[in-house]
Parts: C-alpha cells; structure tokens; sequence
C-alpha cells in the first residue's frame, strides 16, 4: 500500500532535485537518487512505487526543468496532491505521467508516514475507513496514464488522448 510523504508549502524544483545533481551532471541513471537530497535526504533510498507526494501551496515553483519531475518518474511516484502547483510544474508532472490532484483539504489530512489506498480513476484515497475525495482526472487524462504518459500514448496511437479514432502508431523509416 502506498504511504504518504508529506511536504510544505513552497516546494520549488531546486527542492525537488537540485540542479547539482541534474542528469548532466551526476549521469542518466543516478540522477533520481538524490530527489530532495536536501530537504528529505531518505527519499530516495525509501520511495517506494505508488507513495503518494502531499504538500502545501505553489508545488514545483522556481525553474521549469524537468528533471525534476523526471527523478519522481524513475523513482515510480503515484500522484502528487497539493494546495496548488506552479503551471509549468503541473503540467511536466502529467507529461511525464505523474497523476497532480490540487485539494484544499487532502494535504491538512493526510500524515507524513500514513499508509493509504489511491483510486486514481474514483479520484479517492482512504485511510483506514476515511475516504478523501479528489477532482478523479477527466477521461483523456486517464487514457493517457493508461498508457504511462501523454508521450507514450502518442507513440502509441499517433494522436493525442481525447482526439479521436484510434490511427496506426508512428513508425520509424527501417
């Protein structure tokens, strides 16, 4: 079952991943070892796929890279829930097939260390018997993190989730 890691407000990119540890610097497949090296330096070595990121107001503000949300995607995040996300932010998180759920409620709920069960298609969470609700993603959303990302499913189908008729995929020239 998934366990919560919970944040504060402000949690900028830097924060997530600082930039000394960017992929250019410390290499493609050690990059994720050091997602909140500073705040957290546990996470990594502890993260288990499908724990859920709580924080507070403006999650992923500062710097749009997306390594950072990257280093989420390695390391296997189920979904982050926040007050609010920086745009940019939130939209690298779904790009990339992170699920990002905004509630003014869940975060004050939620612990550090619960363990919970997520529904991404009901949009729900329960700890123990109480049940939180979330805005559950709208349709093309789910069809894309089916497929694992908005990319994937466009690699897949040649077409963008929501658009549609199913195309043959893309392929390569031999």
């Amino acid at each position: 079952m998934p366990r919560v890691w919970q944040f504060g407000d402000s949690i900028n990119t830097d924060d997530i991943l600082p930039g000394k540890y960017a992929p250019f610097m410390v290499g493609e497949d050690e990059f994720h070892r050091y997602a909140f090296a500073h705040l957290r330096p546990e996470f990594a070595a502890e993260v288990r796929p499908g724990d859920l990121l709580v924080g507070g107001r403006n999650w992923g503000l500062g710097s749009s890279r997306e390594y950072a949300p990257q280093a989420l995607k390695t390391l296997q995040v189920g979904a982050v829930i926040a007050e609010s996300f920086a745009r940019i932010h939130f939209r690298n998180l779904l790009n990339l097939g992170i699920p990002a759920f905004t509630s003014e409620t869940v975060p004050d709920a939620l612990r550090d260390g619960d363990t919970v069960s997520f529904d991404l298609a009901a949009g729900t969470i329960a700890r123990g018997d109480e049940v939180f609700g979330l805005e559950p993603p709208p349709a093309f959303l789910q069809e894309a993190l089916k497929e694992g990302s908005i990319l994937a499913f466009y690699q897949k189908y040649g077409r963008f989730p929501g658009e549609g008729a199913k195309r043959a995929p893309n392929r390569q020239p031999s």
